[in-house]
């Protein structure tokens, strides 16, 4: 499994409650765009619009060697492909208040490209400015440890 990229504000931002593998669906020189690594997520987040989760501002840059065939939107909006039973249980979720659909990030599985998304709960500044403190307290721990051990 190779992870493409990675969604590095998520964490910050949210309590992660449930976490969903899905296909996406992509044109080949998308493809060949996100074998390079050119794509940023984020801005991006995920809905459910008529039975279908849908990525929705994910940056993958253009290929610049494909040809007149390219897709010239770099943000179009990508489907996700989950089972219906998925499909259901998160449109449950997110129609509940406070629950979101968060992409975390995108990886090849075989030759496969993933998509992990999460739902989850969006976290109040004070829960961030825990979690920023709760850091640095172990990364200070961490090095007390590496110095002692000298």
């Amino acid at each position: 499994m190779k992870i493409i990229t990675t969604n590095k504000t998520a964490s910050y931002e949210y309590f992660i409650e449930d976490r969903y593998e899905a296909g996406i669906v992509l044109e080949g020189a998308e493809l060949k765009s996100l074998r390079r690594g050119n794509v940023n997520m984020n801005d991006a987040f995920c809905f459910v619009r008529n039975g279908k989760v849908e990525l929705e501002n994910m940056h993958v840059a253009v290929y610049d060697k494909a040809g007149a065939f390219n897709s010239k939107d770099a943000k179009r909006t990508r489907t996700l492909l989950l089972h219906k039973s998925e499909i259901a249980k998160i449109q449950g979720k997110v129609n509940e208040k406070g629950y979101t659909l968060v992409p975390l990030k995108l990886y090849f599985k075989d030759s496969l490209v993933k998509a992990e998304i999460a739902l989850c709960k969006g976290k109040h500044t004070y829960d961030k400015k825990q979690a920023l403190a709760e850091r640095d307290r172990k990364r200070e721990t961490e090095r007390a440890i590496k110095e002692y051990t000298r």
